[in-house]
């Protein structure tokens, strides 16, 4: 029995190696010839067309159902002020909605210290966000202004998107591709070598937009509709390249 135990034990140490390389294989090239990777970045630019942002309402009341009652009411105006402006349902949505306790402060004493004991509760705030998918950018500051003559006291944003990303994804895929190749080549070059094939690659992407904020108070701080600068994003594909070099 200790003889088979034996022979079990060695044959699991012995296919554990055989296992992790079945799950991570090295690339396998040819004896004699160099491994190269290289990582190399293309991007291509674009006007955005779409653009995401918040709105909401921050309500107080004596008590929670008073909050809540005076920010449903509100939010209700700012909604249909959406509606109004030409925003689709599909395109808002509740994002945050909550009731929370507002707390007094704490008496300081003579000795500068703070009272100690429960704090009080002197009132709630309802909050009441949803987030808004805006489709004509040009109409964006004056929705905005809408919603905060409306009763919208939190606005923030914006995020600028492209509603189809793709076809500029492809483009910076091809510059890095093209990057990668060309700096490919010139190491061989240098080191008197040549690009035999591609042995493997991968890709990280994204946006890099420029993102706005802004908050108004209350109506008043509005007197004309804000500008909204949409500007371009910029599109970026990061590429790792593994090369195998022959002489």
């Amino acid at each position: 029995m200790k003889t088979l135990s034996l022979l079990a034990a060695t044959a699991m140490a012995a296919s554990a190696p055989a296992a992790l390389a079945q799950q991570a294989p090295a690339p396998a090239i040819e004896s004699g010839h160099t491994m190269l990777t290289v990582t190399a970045q293309g991007s291509s630019t674009r006007e955005p067309d779409l653009a995401s942002y918040s709105a909401g309402v921050t309500s107080q009341g004596a008590t929670a159902s008073e909050a809540l009652s005076a920010n449903s009411a509100q939010m209700s105006k700012v909604i249909a002020a959406l509606k109004r402006a030409g925003i689709a349902d599909k395109d808002v949505q509740t994002s945050n909605l909550s009731v929370s306790p507002v707390y007094a402060q704490p008496k300081r004493l003579p000795d500068g210290n703070y009272e100690d004991g429960p704090q009080k509760i002197v009132g709630y705030q309802a909050n009441n966000t949803v987030a808004v998918r805006q489709r004509k950018l040009a109409d964006m500051g004056k929705v905005i202004d809408a919603l905060v003559t409306a009763g919208a006291n939190q606005v923030n944003g914006p995020n600028f998107q492209l509603s189809q990303p793709e076809a500029a994804m492809d483009e910076a895929r091809v510059e890095a591709m093209k990057s990668a190749r060309a700096r490919a080549d010139l190491y061989a070059r240098a080191a008197g070598l040549r690009v035999a094939r591609i042995v493997s690659i991968s890709e990280s992407s994204g946006y890099s937009p420029q993102p706005v904020m802004f908050v108004r108070k209350a109506a008043a701080d509005m007197a004309a509709a804000p500008p909204v600068a949409a500007g371009e994003l910029e599109m970026n594909v990061n590429v790792t390249v593994q090369f195998e070099l022959a002489p």
